[in-house]
């Protein structure tokens, strides 16, 4: 390939990433910001129910855009791994698993919102069960979905932390670009950490949350570079 054609396939490259970057994070704050806050009421599972009934058509977009966000992921790795895998091929390689990984935990979390879909269609091998059985159960797999996405924002924080490094070391962006991208997969890991072990600290809580905050700037900030870059010509020698 000449480099006039390398350079044309970085660019696209670029392009398409800032944009798949963009489009995940609108549509991910939609169907997994969004949607469970207004459907799960935290520890009312007749709510909850309630909730769901009320808001089918708003839930199975929530799906729909899970599935999206699911497809999208694995395209955005990809191209991201073509980009900087010149910069460092371990550490590529070790983002690239990373996120993948995350995409199919998100894959296989999906089956969690499939039970209270199934509740919803009121099957009749379910008449065994009462109301308030059913009601319990429903809001038992919004909170295991709930544990499905904090195991899967633990390999993003490995994705996101390694992908800091990477653009540290690549010259390609700014260095504090790398050093954001690195704090915010530090904020990923110690979030979901704490989580999982139920431990309540609200220092703890309060560091990684401000972690977190600047993940979201640095993964704003990459996704606009992206695009940037992918809009400049390359240059003709």
């Amino acid at each position: 390939m000449s480099l006039l054609k390398h350079q044309n396939l970085d660019r696209r490259n670029a392009l398409l990433s800032g944009v798949l970057y963009l489009l995940i994070a609108v549509i991910g704050g939609f169907s997994i910001g969004y949607v469970p806050g207004e459907i799960v009421s935290e520890g009312n599972a007749t709510q909850t129910f309630h909730n769901l009934l009320d808001n089918q058509i708003l839930f199975k977009m929530g799906i729909t855009g899970d599935i999206i966000v699911m497809i999208f992921e694995v395209v955005l790795t990809v191209l991201l791994y073509r980009l900087f895998k010149a910069a460092s091929p371990v550490g590529m390689t070790i983002a690239t698993y990373s996120r993948m990984a995350m995409a199919i935990v998100m894959g296989v979390n999906l089956i969690n919102y499939m039970i209270p879909v199934i509740i919803m269609g009121q099957p009749t091998f379910l008449n065994t069960f009462s109301a308030e059985e059913l009601e319990s159960l429903n809001l038992l797999f919004f909170k295991a979905h709930r544990y499905g996405e904090l195991a899967w924002q633990l390999f993003f924080a490995v994705h996101l932390f390694t992908l800091g490094y990477v653009l540290r070391k690549s010259g390609k962006t700014s260095k504090w670009l790398g050093i954001l991208m690195l704090l915010g997969g530090i904020g990923y890991g110690g979030d979901s950490f704490i989580q999982f072990t139920t431990m309540n600290s609200q220092v703890l809580t309060i560091l990684f949350s401000t972690l977190l905050v600047l993940a979201v700037i640095g993964e704003l900030w990459f996704a606009i570079w992206l695009i940037v870059k992918g809009n400049k010509e390359p240059k003709i020698a």
